[in-house]
């Protein structure tokens, strides 16, 4: 799924923890990086993090309610 504008990193990061199976950046070239990880996390937010948003990111959860919390965080923020 693709996640968009994201404005507030630390409630992001806090969906992910919260997310019981595995989350995942889709990194550009095709790589898979475990959000949960908070080394993960600091290293996706050193590459792409920039001006205070992340236009887009491609995340994959793989429990059905983790999609419908990553998908409850891009609505209602």
């Amino acid at each position: 799924m693709k996640v968009q504008n994201i404005t507030d990193i630390n409630k992001f990061f806090e969906v992910v923890d919260s997310c019981k199976g595995k989350v995942e950046l889709v990194t550009g070239e095709g790589d898979r990086l475990n959000l949960k990880s908070k080394l993960c996390q600091y290293v996706s937010l050193a590459n792409i993090f920039s001006n205070g948003e992340i236009p887009e990111l491609e995340v994959l959860a793989y429990e059905k309610e983790d999609v419908d919390k990553l998908i409850n965080f891009m609505i209602n923020g």
